[in-house]
């Protein structure tokens, strides 16, 4: 039997991919149907693929949102932590980037 998610250092991956089970749950949680998953994840290469993703998900929902949980809080300390950046880079950025 085929699986369909991977345990690698401290995240959860779709099997095979360097996609995050975290990416997927994120937009299959905001309505993105496994067809539209699959054109934003090629990687993910088949709706078979994408099926398992989310039957994982499902059935293991509690501890899945508990890992994603712990990450977002991880993210948060490292951004809380984060030195700022020097004096009038930001801006620098903010001009470079595209408007729209």
């Amino acid at each position: 039997m085929r699986e369909y998610v991977e345990r690698r250092g401290e995240g959860l991956y779709v099997a095979g991919t360097r996609v995050s089970l975290a990416s997927v749950v994120h937009h299959f949680r905001l309505g993105a149907s496994p067809e539209i998953l699959l054109q934003k994840f090629p990687a993910l290469a088949s709706l078979g693929t994408v099926y398992g993703a989310i039957a994982f998900y499902l059935d293991n929902q509690p501890m899945v949102d508990a890992s994603l949980a712990e990450q977002q809080q991880k993210w948060k300390e490292f951004e809380d932590n984060a030195d700022a950046p020097p004096r009038g880079m930001s801006r620098g950025v903010e001009r470079t980037l595209p408007s729209g």
